[in-house]
């Protein structure tokens, strides 16, 4: 049977497949589950990093900031 998920070989440190197996056994997950979730959570904290980066340089530009008050929101 065919799979729709690509397979990837990887080489770790023994210190690094030691804590990886001790936190799937941690969560009762299989390691290459757990791996995929700790894979999936660093993507997205590189995305927050990325798209922080251009907010953060879009608002060294002249920005003019509205007052935040209630009779705006009314």
């Amino acid at each position: 049977m065919a799979t729709a998920k690509t397979r990837i070989n990887i080489s770790v440190k023994k210190d690094t497949e030691r804590m990886l197996k001790a936190l799937a056994k941690r969560d009762q997950k299989p390691l290459a589950s757990k791996v995929v979730d700790l894979v999936e959570e660093a993507l997205e904290l590189e995305e927050d990093r990325m798209l922080s980066a251009i907010a953060d340089e879009r608002l060294k530009g002249k920005v003019r900031w509205i007052k935040d008050s209630d009779k705006i929101w009314k």
